[in-house]
């Protein structure tokens, strides 16, 4: 073998180097970590406020503007109101953002030049004022309505007020979670009906119309599920099951099912990664990289499990915080499907009733009715507004890019066999545009479920605001920063997790 074929030394190998440099970092990282934490929490035990979870389970003593549950019992449900507050205006903010900020971006190209205009002059505008400015000035201008007098007695359609604005709404009766469920299931099975068309279509070449079929079947359920939602119930036994279950198996079986379910997705990435690189001739030649991949999957997944089987793991937890990794594996569970248990219960009738919003006047103070349509309070419809156009204005402009990123011949070519413009628009442009847009579109989701945290500017509330009240009250400002990061990083993963499961769906297969 000559010196040029010759493989270096492993410190000198440019991948072994590569490698040990991540580690490394990520290493140094998480000592920097644990060392930071560690000395907070010493910190503020030294001046009388010991690091601590067991304030989650103590009364919160507030009450909170708005909610599932006004008057949360403890610090915890607190949290967990804040949480769902702020899930309500990521996940709606990113559907109508979304749906606005296209009709918007292909505005912006349009050839009447009114249209064009008035699109660019709304980017320009909400794009360069301050979020924080426009949340304050949607606020400012709901409380402008007026207050809410005798005269205003009585239902209507639609109600504004420095109380908010209290719009028509479905509201839920006993079944509507049965109904959620079936309609749930009736989305998969029209998902698979669509793509058994859609497979027809490619074995046999002819027209299967797997859209309308797909749509047909949720339609079915939709109507259907109206009738014979009560049939869903038999999901109250399985989740009485699951209770029972959840507090009857002991710490071991906790840390066993975890244990094994790291194993499992590592061998599931090895098995995945090597099938990727599996081809007829047999398995192709594995890079010093694709080792270094396997290697580290494997090893992450052993290491997961000691870490839920105690251990080092053990030493970490109470190095952190404070208690052992066993104290309390059942995680809420038993309660939470007890809960759910109760709402699958075989009730008949129509699960959603559509009613218009009431005026009531219980004492001398009127008010909207918390039984009839729905009330939306000031901060929640000012910081909801507020991101919602904030993000319009990048969405449309990302639209607008990958409209103009789709080359020009595919228009050419789409009007010459006779489509419309909205033809070519929805059929030609807007497929090939969306794998453009899709990348940029993440990460103003991603924008838009973080800016929710400037809603404790209006009091809104959110986990943050939550989480400051409850840390003024007790001191573990810490412990509450753990739980906002924590969460926050769980949610920002999640929506990056759908859009790139969506950016690969979309990605164009190389022969």
């Amino acid at each position: 073998m000559s010196a040029e074929q010759a493989k270096p030394p492993f410190w000198r190998d440019i991948t072994i180097v590569k490698r040990a440099a991540q580690i490394g970092v990520l290493v140094a990282f998480a000592w920097l970590a644990l060392t930071l934490v560690g000395e907070a929490a010493r910190n503020l035990e030294v001046r009388g406020i010991p690091f601590s979870w067991d304030f989650l389970g103590e009364p919160i003593g507030v009450q909170l503007q708005e909610g599932f549950n006004t008057r949360p019992g403890s610090s915890i449900e607190g949290l967990a109101v804040g949480m769902v507050n702020m899930c309500r205006i990521t996940f709606s903010g990113i559907i109508a953002a979304t749906i606005l900020g296209t009709i918007i971006g292909i505005a912006r190209l349009s050839q009447n030049w009114i249209v064009s205009k008035v699109a660019n002059a709304f980017i320009e505008l909400f794009r360069n004022i301050p979020l924080l400015v426009q949340i304050f000035f949607w606020q400012v201008l709901v409380l402008g309505f007026g207050e809410l007098t005798v005269d205003d007695e009585g239902s209507g359609w639609l109600f504004g007020s420095s109380k908010g604005i209290a719009i028509p709404w479905f509201n839920g009766r006993e079944g509507r979670l049965q109904y959620l469920a079936l309609l749930l299931l009736g989305a998969y099975i029209a998902r698979r009906t669509y793509l058994w068309r859609v497979d027809i279509l490619e074995r046999e070449g002819r027209e299967t119309n797997a859209m309308r079929w797909g749509f047909g079947v949720f339609f079915f359920f939709v109507v259907a599920g109206w009738l014979i939602h009560p049939i869903m119930g038999v999901l109250g036994f399985l989740f009485e099951a699951i209770a029972w279950l959840a507090g009857n198996v002991p710490v071991i079986g906790y840390q066993l099912l975890l244990a094994a379910l790291a194993v499992f997705l590592g061998w599931r990435y090895i098995r995945g990664f090597l099938n990727e690189r599996r081809t007829p001739a047999g398995l192709a030649k594995l890079t010093d990289d694709d080792y270094f991949k396997l290697i580290s999957a494997g090893v992450m997944g052993v290491l997961a499990a000691l870490f839920f089987m105690a251990g080092p793991g053990e030493v970490l937890v109470e190095k952190v915080m404070g208690r052992s990794l066993t104290y309390g594996m059942n995680w809420g569970l038993e309660p939470t499907f007890s809960w759910l248990s109760t709402r699958f219960d075989f009730s008949a009738g129509a699960p959603l009733a559509f009613s218009r919003p009431e005026v009531v006047v219980p004492t001398r103070f009127p008010q909207y009715s918390l039984e009839l349509g729905r009330a939306f309070t000031p901060s929640f419809v000012a910081v909801w507004i507020g991101v919602t156009i904030y993000t319009t204005a990048f969405i449309a402009e990302i639209v607008r890019a990958g409209i103009m990123a789709v080359p020009k011949g595919q228009n050419e070519a789409a009007a010459a066999v006779g489509l419309s413009r909205g033809s070519v628009l929805r059929l030609v442009v807007l497929p090939q545009a969306f794998r453009i847009i899709l990348p940029p579109l993440g990460s103003q989701y991603l924008n838009l479920a973080k800016n929710t945290s400037l809603g404790i500017a209006v009091a809104y509330a959110d986990i943050v605001q939550v989480g400051q009240t409850i840390f003024n009250q007790t001191g573990q400002s810490l412990a509450v920063f753990i739980i906002w990061m924590g969460f926050f990083s769980v949610v920002s993963l999640a929506l990056s997790g759908i859009v790139n499961y969506y950016n690969r769906q979309m990605q164009l297969v190389e022969r």
